[in-house]
C-alpha cells in the first residue's frame, strides 16, 4: 500500500482549494446580474400636464365655435340687415337731397351693415357736385349716419347763355330751384378748363373780393360782374363808388395784382376824375403809376393820368 506523506496532502490540498479554481473560470461564463430597466409612462409627462392640453383644446374649440357663430350673426343675422331707408341717418344737407344720398347705399339693402363699404360709398357722395365732403358710421345694431359737408357758392357763372354757380375751388354747381341768391356774375371760366385752372382763378376773385372790402366795407356788395379771362387782367363792373348812392357803372381793369391800393386811388379820384373829364366809363389800372380813363362819351378821346 502506498503511502502519501502529511507534507504531499497539505499541497495537494493547497493546490485545490475550491476558491482558487473559482478565480480560474473564464468571465463569460459567469452569469451577470439583470439590470432593472424602467420605463416612464407617457414619455415623462404627468396626467395633470395632458389635463391641462385637453382643457385647452375643449376651450379653443368652444372659442373658435363662439366666434364663428357670432360672425355669421353680425354678417348675416337678421338684427343686422339694412332693410329700410329710415335705418340711414342724413345730416347737413340743405341743397341735396335725401333721395340723391339714398341712392348711394341703394346695393346695400338687405346687406348688414358691417359689409357696408364706408370709404366706397363716402367718395360716391363727394362725387355729388354740391357735396364738399362726407362721413358714413355704422350705428349698431343696423343704422348708418351720414354727415355733409356742402359746397358753397361764391358766384354766378354765365355758362353761355345760362347762369350756373361756382365755389371757391373752382367747382361748377348746378342752381337749386327756389333758392334766392344774390351773388356777382364771374365769366371767362368754362367747364372745359381744367378744375385746377378754375380754383386758381377763383383764388384770385375771392382776394379781390376781400381786398376792396377792406378799403370800404361793403364794397364787394357793388360788384355787379368779374371777367377773369385774362389772368393778368381782372376786370370788375362795379358801382356806387363815388357814393352809396350813385348807381353809375364802371368798368375797372385792376390787372393781376395789388387790389388794395388800386382800389384805394380809385375811391379816392373818382369824383375828381369826373370832374375833370366827365362821366367816366372805364378805368385801366395794369400799368405802374399809369390810370387810363375813358369817358363815357364814345365820341371822346382816352384821358392819361400819371
Amino acid at each position: 500500500m502506498k503511502t502519501i506523506s502529511r507534507g504531499a496532502t497539505a499541497a495537494d490540498a493547497e493546490t485545490y482549494r475550491p476558491e482558487l479554481l473559482g478565480d480560474d473560470e473564464p468571465r463569460y461564463l459567469r452569469r451577470q446580474k439583470p439590470v432593472e430597466i424602467r420605463r416612464k409612462k407617457f414619455s415623462g409627462r404627468s396626467w395633470p400636464f395632458y389635463r391641462r392640453v385637453l382643457v385647452l383644446g375643449v376651450v379653443g374649440i368652444a372659442g373658435l365655435s363662439a366666434a364663428w357663430t357670432a360672425g355669421r350673426f353680425l354678417l348675416y343675422g337678421q338684427q343686422m340687415l339694412l332693410i329700410k331707408p329710415e335705418q340711414i341717418e342724413v345730416n347737413g344737407n340743405h341743397i341735396v337731397s335725401r333721395e340723391a344720398v339714398l341712392q348711394q347705399f341703394v346695393h346695400d339693402r338687405g346687406r348688414s351693415v358691417l359689409r357696408v363699404p364706408l370709404d366706397a360709398r363716402r367718395s360716391a357722395l363727394e362725387e355729388i357736385s354740391w357735396v364738399e365732403s362726407a362721413t358714413v358710421q355704422r350705428i349698431l345694431p343696423n343704422r348708418l349716419r351720414v354727415d355733409l359737408t356742402e359746397r358753397t357758392p361764391v358766384a354766378f357763372l354765365r355758362n353761355g347763355t345760362e347762369l350756373a354757380l361756382i365755389d371757391a375751388h373752382g367747382v361748377i354747381l348746378d342752381r337749386p330751384h327756389g333758392e334766392d341768391l344774390q351773388f356777382p356774375i364771374v365769366t371767362g371760366l368754362s367747364e372745359n378748363m381744367p378744375r385746377q385752372e378754375r380754383g386758381k382763378r377763383m383764388q384770385t376773385y375771392q382776394e379781390f373780393m376781400n381786398d376792396i372790402d377792406l378799403v370800404r366795407s361793403g364794397s364787394s356788395d357793388r360788384v355787379s360782374e368779374v371777367d377773369l379771362a385774362n389772368p393778368k387782367d381782372l376786370r370788375a363792373v362795379m358801382t356806387g363808388i363815388a357814393s352809396a348812392s350813385d348807381p353809375q357803372a364802371v368798368t375797372i381793369h385792376f390787372g393781376a395784382g395789388d387790389f388794395t391800393g388800386k382800389y384805394r386811388m380809385v375811391v379816392e379820384n373818382l369824383a375828381q376824375w369826373q370832374a375833370s373829364n366827365g362821366r367816366v366809363h372805364s378805368i385801366d389800372l395794369q400799368y405802374a403809376k399809369q390810370v387810363v380813363l375813358n369817358p363815357d362819351t364814345s365820341s371822346a378821346p382816352a384821358t392819361k393820368t400819371r
